[in-house]
């Protein structure tokens, strides 16, 4: 067995009586002066001969665990860049479809929308707040959506046709794909021109 390799019983035993030495006071002080304190603690073990050889294995063991620690938030720094920058590229995919995506409430107040859906209604993204798709549709599709947004909140997806009336061109007719939002009040709805579905896959969330 290596100088600075201890057998598990016995190290267990001198981490508890490390611990012993930082409880108390200790216990109510920052990082540093609990560091400050294990190295006291190491400090008396070294400065025994009966104890000296523990004290240099229980430091080998803490460096070991420190590095570990290193690996472990590297790796932790290095999965938040992943998913940040994965979550980028969803933001853009999500922002450069050719098809009106939007979030809405039960009564299809619009949470958030991509460029088209923007493009779509005539205003600026930064002007959503408290505008509805009721202002858009027809009264009868109002009426329709409100009733399959209602349906589909809970779970699921459903689509219908919908009478589009923008304020920016003429009226027409739109496919709206409908899914709930998991965990959310709130559902997905994706308009596309009639004539336009196969040119587009709303449907496949």
């Amino acid at each position: 067995m290596s100088d600075h390799t201890l057998e598990p019983a016995r190290l267990a035993d001198l981490r508890s009586r490390a611990a012993s030495r930082l409880a108390g006071a200790a216990a109510t002080k920052g990082s540093p002066a609990r560091m400050t304190d294990a190295l006291s603690a190491l400090y008396t073990l070294a400065s025994s001969p009966k104890t000296a050889a523990d004290a240099l294995a229980l430091l080998h063991e803490l460096q070991v665990h420190q590095v570990e620690l290193d690996l472990q938030a590297e790796e932790l720094r290095e999965s938040r860049a992943e998913l940040e920058s994965a979550l980028r590229h969803q933001i853009e995919l999500y922002d450069l479809q050719p098809v009106g995506c939007f979030t809405v409430d039960l009564c299809l107040g619009v949470q958030e929308l991509n460029r088209a859906a923007a493009g779509m209604l005539g205003i600026g993204r930064e002007e959503v707040h408290g505008v509805s798709l009721d202002n858009y549709l027809a009264p009868d599709s109002r009426r329709l959506l409100k009733e399959r947004v209602s349906s589909v909140v809970e779970g699921g997806q459903d689509a219908c046709v919908l009478d589009f009336q923008p304020a920016n061109g003429p009226a027409r007719g739109v496919r709206a794909d409908i899914r709930a939002r998991p965990g959310t009040r709130h559902c997905f709805v994706v308009l596309t021109n009639v004539g336009d579905e196969q040119n587009s896959q709303p449907k496949s969330w």
